[in-house]
């Protein structure tokens, strides 16, 4: 009788012991999001932004922005939501014309329980479009941000939006964002491989301050994760392995070129212009501090085209001038992260 209380107090004490080492985690994610031309109806003073209004060839009008506010608020508020309930972090977005359209967004009422805070600077683009930062007061901290200007060479007309840097706190570390829209394909390469010279030096010197900040840059780069501007002049590396201390992590790589996924279509390719690159420190086993977990293109049925000759992809708001009614020719991005809780 001895020898068999003593050999169940001694599984009870290692049940109780595995139980005590049960380690539980908390998840965050972040999303990017081109809004593909979230215009208001009112012209800006200086803007060329004849395009969206109302006597414009397209007929833009209150009745059309207000459908657009509500799509563009139910894709938001759908992100991440099966694995994180209360949704992104923080979520990057580019094509907002102005602080206005994003103060619209966040009321939608899709949006409006999550009680999301914007962070946003006019840029020098000639359309008016810029990039815009939302954020979750409870559970992001801002405790900095600017517009970092695109420093121009040679090339003025394909003006960018500049760099919007957000530093801030979660989960108790420090964490500095980087929202880019770089220029267009209208452009050549030259002008983008300037673009992620300029991001990397930002992120070294965000790095030279503070070693221990942890930086996520992502954007509508307007190239691939292959492309020089990407590869080679940001130096975001394909595989975890690659990344030397300092470095960038690009997980996007792998779904374009294995999977043949993307975030957007032309003539037919998908292309995967909207990526979000990690810094080495979210890199790593040890999730005693944040992590990166995994990612993902977010892609549900409903942002589809269904019919026509846009069939398959994704559901825009105009196809050529006829209006579709549909969400954004992009589609989100999101990266998970993880951190153990202590």
């Amino acid at each position: 009788m001895k020898k068999l209380l003593f050999v169940l107090n001694l599984l009870l004490f290692f049940s109780l012991s595995n139980y005590a080492q049960e380690k539980k985690f908390a998840l965050y994610s972040v999303a990017f999001y081109n809004l593909e031309n979230l215009f208001d109806t009112i012209h800006d003073v200086g803007k060329d932004d004849a395009e969206y209004l109302p006597n414009a060839p397209i007929k833009w009008n209150s009745e059309k922005y207000l459908s657009k506010l509500k799509n563009m608020a139910e894709v938001i508020s759908q992100l991440s939501r099966d694995k994180v309930p209360m949704g992104p972090v923080a979520i990057g977005v580019a094509e907002a014309e102005n602080r206005r359209v994003l103060e619209d967004l966040v009321k939608q009422p899709a949006l409006a329980p999550t009680g999301y805070k914007i962070v946003h600077y006019e840029g020098p683009d000639k359309r008016g479009i810029d990039c815009g930062f939302l954020y979750n007061p409870k559970l992001f901290k801002v405790t900095a941000s600017k517009l970092a200007p695109y420093v121009y060479i040679d090339d003025t007309v394909h003006k960018t939006r500049g760099f919007l840097i957000v530093s801030g706190i979660l989960a108790k570390e420090k964490v500095t964002f980087i929202v880019n829209h770089w220029p267009s394909r209208g452009a050549d390469s030259p002008a983008r491989v300037r673009a992620g010279e300029q991001v990397r030096v930002l992120k070294d010197s965000l790095l030279y301050e503070d070693p221990t900040m942890k930086i996520i840059i992502m954007g509508d780069m307007n190239d691939d994760p292959m492309d020089d501007s990407m590869s080679k002049a940001l130096d975001a590396k394909r595989t975890i392995s690659e990344v030397e201390e300092g470095g960038l992590y690009n997980p996007w790589w792998d779904v374009l070129v294995k999977k043949g996924m993307g975030t957007l279509t032309y003539r037919g390719k998908w292309n995967l212009f909207d990526q979000i690159v990690v810094s080495s420190n979210l890199l790593g086993d040890d999730k005693s501090t944040l992590k990166f977990y995994q990612n993902e293109i977010f892609a549900r049925d409903f942002m589809f085209q269904h019919e026509g000759q846009y069939k398959g992809t994704p559901k825009r708001t105009f196809g050529g001038k006829v209006w579709l009614n549909g969400y954004s020719d992009h589609l989100p991005t999101i990266v998970y992260l993880i951190k153990e809780e202590k």
